[in-house]
Parts: structure tokens; C-alpha cells; sequence
């Protein structure tokens, strides 16, 4: 009973907005219906005289105009390439015993099975209509058992829609899980193949890429002028379908679920737990553990075998999630596909490209990098290019060792430079540190570049993607020829540090050099790149093309702030001061990321004494927990 009340729900809706496609063809036609009134009435001599003349006279070149205007309107919805989800298409001969189970899943639902099977990196699934020529598949070999089967070679559009299921389901859930996941999704498309639904779906679609054509930056100013046409009518119409086309997607949604309670139905309430917790694992995995290398130019190959191991530690500390590892000895879903390693690094790819910007194949700055290599390549590599990205800065600033016991005996880069700088308190600021800078050096004037241009606004500086320098790079000299450009872009105004609100809070020398390295960033990504050739992905497809102007589509985190920049540089020179003088490793921790082991074991309290320092500049909590390790700040470290 429920199936039906939510099919016609959707019907009649779906009928509401095709009455409105009716009535705007209405009113394109009515002032041609006009003219031929008109015209018909001189032909019979029926409508004379001047004023029947001048209404000819002024109706027919009127409902020329407005027909043509109404093609032009109708040939743009039409040809309009509707918005596709970026997935990775996965072939039935790719996993043939998930192609399988879906139209075990359609027959036991009694519904038309999906035309194709995409993954996309998300901890969702759903259905999505393809049946527009320039996003429907290229021929393929036809298989009697999938929806479709029988069509003539020529024609290409699929009569069902595509099943998208996100690639960390395939990797966490077992196959019952999977299945009974994908129920009340695969029932959707019962409801979808009506024809008066599937109408108004393209409708709606064609309306909404009409709108994008419309919005898309041209120079031509008459096709700029046409197109906002356009754009105004088609956005006019989709209001008018906005509330039917919900309530149709509502019915649809409602149908779908009420059939699907015959299937699985107790397995599928344990499965939505899963759901929710790989949702969890996956944002931990890719904010923690894949943004780090991304920044790199490094992307994880095996994102959805990570989620695995995240979120088995998760269930190894979270006594709340006991007994979800227990489930592992069950068939994994990825056992359905035939190579889970190839779709797993074309899962982790995308995900790449879809949250962070990367390119769309391999290259000599864009490579994939294993877990088992993730702490030498990423992890140790990250900490000395920050560390090496510090003292680049101090020397800009023109900070030298300041004396003491504890100062090294060479200019080498040392922990101890850093830490006597900020926790300087001397009123000049960094210039004080100089000793010697006169007033026209670059350490008199904490906020100049060494080569007198001023510095960019920390707030609006990203994190940079590609490592800034090649090891070895020499450091600038005394007239700092290879200083840092401070000009906010566009103004040539110097900003105080101080006046960045992230900064209140902290000392001067922090403000200033957290201020300077977001600079320095600044600086690195507006840097020009060589371009570089990469190679395409294996498992690209002709329709898996979509619009990629506007990467990331979906950034996982804001740009970081320039206290944060400072933490995590200062963070950095740390762990590099414990591997290099206390025999401390770079590690991976699933659900942390970068992380420090000491004798094996993490070390989880470095971050307080860090911040302790920055916001009120006392030293003495992260010297006692480095006298504590056995690092020694004043000895050497290694740069990236």
C-alpha cells in the first residue's frame, strides 16, 4: 500500500511539472496562434480594414521573434549537458559478482536493474539518470541478463539509471551489509522508469544545465547578452518546478523505501550502523592521513584499504566500537570486484582530484605513494621541508644564534635558534636579535622583505601543494637576496602581523614569524610551475568526463591560519630535532596522521607545550619534555 501512495505522490507531482513545460510552450505559441488568426481572417476576408492591418502588421514579426526566441530557448535545455557526479566506472567485466547481486537485488524487488555501476569516494549511494546523449556510455558488448538487453548497437542511451555506491562501503561492509545497503537504493528505479517521471527528471535537469550554459564567463558580449536570456527563463521555470520536482523526488524516495522492507530488512538496520562509522573513518582518513601527502604532491593509492585499518584502530581504542572488528572475518564486499587494488587507486585518485585540486594522472610532481611508504615519503619529508621553509624565514629576518650555553657553535640549523626567538623579549621585536642591523637593514623592519617589497596577508595565503625548494638550495646572503615577498597582491600596502585577529593572543616574535612563513607560502603557490605531462588514469572513460574547471569541487578543510602555519612548522622542527639526535621515527597513525614515535611508541603531548610557546613565548614545558627524550636542540638537523 505504502508503494503505491509514494508512486503516485511522485506521478502526480511529476504530471504538476510537466504542466508547466506545457503552459510555457503555451505561451510561446499563443502570439503565433495570433498571427495565423489574423492572417487567416485576411485570407477569408473577414478581418479588414486599417486596424486589423496594423494588428498583422505588428503580431506577425511579433510571433516570429518569439518562436524564434522559443527555439533558441528549447534547443539550449535540450542540448545542455547536465551535471554528472565525478565517479570511477566499474565494468561488469571488473566485478562481475556485483553486477550479480545487483540484479539479484532488482528481481527480488521486481524492478528494472541499473544500466552500469560507478564508484565515487563518498560514504553515500544513489541513483543518477545518464540518459543524455553526451553522458550516455559508448556501445557495448550487450548481456541479455542487464537492463537493456536487445537494443540495436547504435542506439546509446542507457533505460535505467546508474548505480553510484561509494568506494568505502565496498571496503568495510560485507557483502550482506552491501546488500542490504543498496536495497532501498536499487528500488529507485521502479519509480524512475515511469514515463511521466522520467520527463520531468530530464526536464528539470535540462533547466538547471540551461541555467549553468547561461552562467558560464564569456568575452562575446552578444552571446553573453543571449544566453542571460536564456538563463532568466530557465531559472524562472525552475522556480515554478522547484516545490513539485522535491515532492516527486519525496514519492519516489518513499516508494523505494517501502518496497525494499522485504529485503533484508534486520541485516539493514546492523548495516546503517556501518554506514555511519565508515562515514566517520573516511572524513578522519582523508583530513588527517591523505591531506598531508596531498599537500606533498604525494596521494595515497589505497585510500579505501586505509578505512579499513583506521577504522579497525578505532574499534581497538573506542570501546564503544568493539565488536565491529570482529565482523572482518566475514567476506569483504571488494571481494565482488575482480581487481580491488586497480579500482581502489582509481577511487583514491578521485578523491584526490575532487578534495584537494590534484591532476588528473601520475606525473614527476603528482605520484602515488604506498602505506608502507607513507612515513619516509610523506611523513619525514613534510617535517624537513617545513623545518627547511623556518630557517629560510629567520634568515630573511636576519635572526642569528643568540649566545649562550646551549648555541651552537656553527650557523648550522638548530632547534635552539628557533626556541631562543621566540621567547626573545626584547620591544624591538626581531630586529633586536640582529644585533649589528641597522635601521635600514631588513632586521630592522620585521614586516619588509629583504628586498623592500612588503608582505601578503597571512589570512588569505594557502598551503602549498609541491615541496618549495630542491634540497641543497643555498641560503640567502646578507643583503637577503632570496628573501620572502611581503606585498599583499594588488596593493603594495605592508600589513602589520598584529592586526590579523588569528594572532591575538601570541607574542610579537610569533606574530611576526607566523606571519612571514604564511608569506613565504603565499609566495610558493603563486609560484609558476613548470608544466608537466601525466599520464591518464586506467581506468579513465569517455563517460566518466565531467567539468573540472572548479577543482576541488569539495575542500576538506579551510586554508590554514597563520598560527596554525606556525604550530605546524614549529611542530615540525621538533620531530626533526628527536629523529635526528634522539633516534625518533616518523610513523603514521590511522587516525591522527603524521605522527612521532620514540622507542615505538607515539608521542601524543607535544601540541600543548608547542602552543604554550607561541601564545605566551615559555619555553621551559617543551625544554623539559625534550631534556625528557633526550633531544638536544642545539645540535644540527637535517633540512629538506
Amino acid at each position: 500500500m505504502g508503494v503505491e501512495v509514494g508512486a503516485q505522490v511522485a506521478r502526480a507531482r511529476a504530471l504538476a511539472v510537466l504542466r508547466i513545460r506545457s503552459r510555457a510552450l503555451a505561451v510561446a505559441l499563443l502570439p503565433a496562434a495570433v498571427a495565423v488568426i489574423l492572417l487567416a481572417g485576411a485570407a477569408g476576408d473577414r478581418l479588414e480594414g486599417p486596424g486589423w492591418d496594423a494588428a498583422r502588421a505588428v503580431a506577425t514579426p511579433a510571433a516570429a521573434l518569439v518562436l524564434l526566441a522559443a527555439a533558441g530557448i528549447a534547443l539550449v535545455v535540450a542540448r545542455a549537458r547536465p551535471a554528472m557526479s565525478p565517479t570511477v566506472p566499474v565494468t561488469e567485466e571488473a566485478a562481475p559478482d556485483l553486477y550479480r547481486m545487483v540484479r539479484d537485488l532488482a528481481d527480488r524487488l521486481d524492478v528494472p536493474a541499473p544500466s552500469a555501476i560507478a564508484l565515487t569516494p563518498d560514504c553515500d549511494s544513489w541513483l543518477e539518470d545518464r540518459t543524455h546523449p553526451s553522458q550516455a556510455p559508448p556501445p557495448v558488448e550487450e548481456h541479455r541478463d542487464i537492463a537493456g538487453a536487445g537494443k540495436q548497437p547504435h542506439r546509446r542511451q542507457p533505460v535505467a539509471p546508474v548505480l553510484v555506491i561509494g568506494s568505502p562501503f565496498l571496503w568495510w561492509m560485507r557483502v550482506g551489509e552491501l546488500r542490504a545497503v543498496l536495497a532501498p537504493v536499487i528500488a529507485g528505479t521502479g519509480p524512475s522508469a515511469h514515463p511521466d517521471i522520467a520527463a520531468a527528471r530530464r526536464f528539470v535537469r535540462g533547466l538547471d544545465a540551461a541555467v549553468a550554459v547561461a552562467s558560464a564567463p564569456r568575452r562575446d558580449p552578444v552571446s553573453r547578452a543571449v544566453l542571460a536570456g536564456v538563463g532568466r527563463v530557465a531559472r524562472l521555470l525552475l522556480r515554478g518546478c522547484r516545490i513539485h520536482a522535491a515532492e516527486m523526488e519525496r514519492g519516489v524516495a518513499a516508494a523505494a523505501a517501502e518496497r525494499a522492507q522485504a529485503v533484508d530488512y534486520g541485516l539493514r538496520i546492523v548495516a546503517q550502523e556501518q554506514v555511519g562509522l565508515a562515514y566517520a573513518g573516511w572524513d578522519r582518513l582523508l583530513t588527517r592521513v591523505a591531506l598531508p601527502a596531498w599537500r606533498m604532491g604525494r596521494w595515497p593509492s589505497r585510500l579505501d584499504a586505509g578505512v579499513v585499518a583506521a577504522l579497525t584502530e578505532l574499534s581497538r581504542r573506542d570501546r564503544l566500537a568493539e565488536g565491529f572488528a570482529s565482523r572482518l572475518g566475514e567476506r569483504p564486499a571488494c571481494d565482488l570486484l575482480e581487481e580491488p587494488g586497480t579500482v581502489d587507486e582509481a577511487a583514491s585518485l578521485l578523491a584526490a582530484r575532487l578534495f584537494h585540486g590534484g591532476p588528473a594522472g601520475p606525473g614527476p610532481d603528482w605520484s602515488p605513494v604506498d602505506w608502507s611508504e607513507y612515513p619516509d615519503e610523506v611523513v619525514d619529508r613534510k617535517w624537513r621541508l617545513d623545518a627547511a621553509r623556518l630557517h629560510r624565514v629567520l634568515d630573511a629576518m636576519g635572526v642569528r644564534p643568540a649566545p649562550g650555553p646551549t648555541a651552537s657553535a656553527t650557523d648550522a640549523p638548530t632547534l635552539s635558534r628557533v626556541l631562543d626567538h621566540l621567547t626573545e623579549t626584547d620591544p624591538a621585536g626581531p630586529a633586536g636579535t640582529a644585533g649589528t642591523a641597522g635601521a635600514g637593514s631588513p632586521a630592522a623592519d620585521p614586516t619588509a622583505d629583504p628586498t623592500g617589497q612588503p608582505a601578503p596577508h597571512p589570512a588569505g595565503s594557502r598551503p602549498h601543494t609541491a615541496p618549495p625548494e630542491a634540497p641543497g638550495t643555498p641560503e640567502p646572503g646578507p643583503e637577503g637576496t632570496t628573501g620572502t615577498n611581503s606585498t599583499i597582491p594588488g596593493t603594495g600596502a605592508t600589513p602589520d602581523p598584529l592586526d590579523d585577529e588569528d594572532l591575538l593572543g601570541t607574542t610579537a616574535p610569533s606574530a611576526t614569524l607566523a606571519a612571514r612563513l604564511s608569506a613565504e607560502l603565499a609566495r610558493e603557490e603563486a609560484a609558476p610551475s613548470p608544466p608537466t605531462a601525466v599520464s591518464p588514469s586506467p581506468t579513465t572513460d569517455l563517460a566518466a568526463l565531467w567539468d573540472d574547471r572548479a577543482l576541488p569541487l569539495f575542500p576538506l578543510q579551510p586554508p590554514r591560519t597563520a598560527r596554525e602555519l606556525l604550530a605546524d612548522h614549529l611542530t615540525a622542527m621538533v620531530c626533526c630535532a628527536a629523529m635526528d639526535t634522539a633516534g625518533a621515527t616518523p610513523g603514521l597513525d590511522w587516525l591522527d596522521g603524521p605522527t612521532l614515535l620514540v622507542d615505538g611508541e607515539r608521542t601524543a603531548d607535544l601540541a600543548p607545550k608547542v602552543l604554550t610557546l607561541i601564545e605566551d613565548g615559555d619555553a621551559t614545558p617543551l625544554r623539559l619534555w625534550l631534556s625528557q627524550l633526550g633531544i638536544r636542540p642545539e645540535k644540527p638537523v637535517r633540512l629538506g
